[in-house]
């Protein structure tokens, strides 16, 4: 089939782009500037560029209008009255569900723009994107995931992340870029201090009470972009039951990974604040003569002991694998034997994981190497606050790609988070700071 002129100029733009990006790319890697003969070649394609770009701004606003003549044309007869009920058009969803479900939703976007000036399929029309887009030439505008695959897929991520699920999460809703929160700025609960300054006295009979009043902060989480692309080959937009399963296995996947790894250690610019090396987490030292690359019992009863007493029915220790060797070793002395400070989970010959000290033991990837701080971490999950504006958006690009024949669908989820307290707690009796998240100093 002979394509059309629109594609044919498309395919033209990006071999010619293609063609000045490696002369410069030679240039840059032999260290020179460009030949007389190649700023010829430059001055040629950029003239060529200059003079495709209105042709193609020409043939788009005719099928512009050509879309929106063809649109008018199913809702109006020729006479001005409305149309005689038929067959539903594309724009009804009634009787058309996603068969196939996501991997139908995802062809279909695909389709849309692969044919940018043809009616695309009704059911994408409900979803679209409303904020500068034009519904009269999908290539222009961009198509949400459903809401119920977008909740699917943000599901799934919550299942395979370890720990976002066990955040405390608040959803973000329609109008709104963030949350601000005026929490309670609370670092020590001696007297005086706890709620930020609120105190009670006992008081005699007619005598004069003492003021006091709490003091607040302001925690301000802002939305920031998780972003994936993935390239579909014409196979697998042809196999959609294919195409639904790997987009949703592996996004679900990646997103889980990465929001988890800026749970643990997000730098905070761009990305969620993690708990790994913040303010308000505690950090246990060695004990004196350690040696490199341990973890002895002595370390897991000062991190257990740091904990907020609220938070012990919640927390969980957090691992690398390689502290396994090390965890199935502790054991406190009794008499002249020992019982074991690490249970496994029923028994050295059932299943692994257990608990030490009586908190579950979970392995994660972004745990540090054992030895080195963040390798093994008790943590209380409900002390970091996270916030997410609705599912997981997907659109669709054919240009991305174009000269491997490939779709590219982009992904976006929009997500914050931090610790909620921005300092560790001073306890009403005693000086050992305590906090919800908890971890051990390197041992070199």
């Amino acid at each position: 089939m002979k394509p059309s002129r629109f594609n044919a100029l498309l395919q033209e733009k990006a071999e010619l782009i293609a063609e000045a990006k490696g002369t410069f790319e030679k240039a840059e890697a032999e260290e020179r500037d460009l030949s007389d003969e190649e700023r010829e070649r430059d001055d040629v394609i950029q003239a060529r560029l200059e003079a495709i770009n209105p042709e193609l701004d020409r043939i788009k606003r005719q099928r512009e209008r050509e879309a929106t003549t063809e649109i008018a044309e199913r809702v109006i007869d020729g006479d001005g009255t409305p149309a005689a009920q038929g067959p539903p058009t594309p724009f009804s969803r009634e009787g058309q569900p996603w068969q196939v479900g996501f991997g139908q939703q995802l062809a279909a976007v695909a389709q849309a723009y692969m044919s940018p000036f043809a009616q695309p399929d009704g059911r994408l029309l409900e979803i679209m994107a409303a904020t500068g887009m034009s519904e009269a030439v999908p290539s222009e505008g961009g198509y949400l995931v459903q809401t119920d695959f977008s909740n699917e897929l943000l599901r799934l991520v919550h299942e395979t992340g370890v720990l976002v699920g066990r955040t405390d999460r608040t959803p973000i809703g329609d109008n709104a870029n963030g949350l601000k929160i005026n929490a309670i700025d609370e670092t020590s609960r001696v007297d005086g201090s706890r709620w930020g300054g609120v105190q009670a006295y006992w008081t005699a009979e007619a005598g004069s009470l003492t003021k006091s009043k709490p003091t607040f902060r302001q925690m301000e989480l802002t939305l920031q972009k998780l972003t994936g692309l993935y390239y579909a080959t014409d196979e697998q937009l042809k196999d959609t039951t294919a195409l639904g399963d790997l987009v949703a296995t592996a996004f679900a996947e990646e997103f889980g990974f990465k929001l988890d790894d800026a749970i643990v250690r997000g730098g905070g610019a761009g990305m969620p604040l993690g708990f790994l090396g913040h303010a308000g987490t505690v950090s246990v030292a060695k004990e004196a003569g350690q040696g490199a690359a341990t973890i002895l019992k002595e370390n897991v009863e000062k991190m257990y002991s740091r904990m907020f007493a609220s938070s012990l029915p919640r927390a969980e220790w957090l691992i690398n694998q390689d502290c396994w060797p090390q965890l199935f070793q502790l054991s406190a002395q009794v008499g002249i034997g020992g019982v074991p400070v690490f249970i496994p989970a029923g028994g050295l010959s059932a299943a692994p994981f257990g608990s030490l000290l009586g908190r579950p033991i979970t392995p994660i990837e972004q745990c540090q190497t054992v030895g080195t701080v963040g390798d093994i971490m008790f943590v209380d999950l409900q002390g970091y606050k996270m916030i997410e504006k609705g599912g997981i958006e997907a659109a669709s690009s054919i240009h991305v790609q174009f000269l491997t024949d490939e779709t590219t669908f982009r992904f976006i989820l929009r997500a914050d988070g931090q610790p909620k307290r921005n300092a560790p707690l001073t306890p009403f009796k005693g000086s050992a700071t305590q906090s919800a998240f908890i971890t051990l100093d390197t041992r070199a």
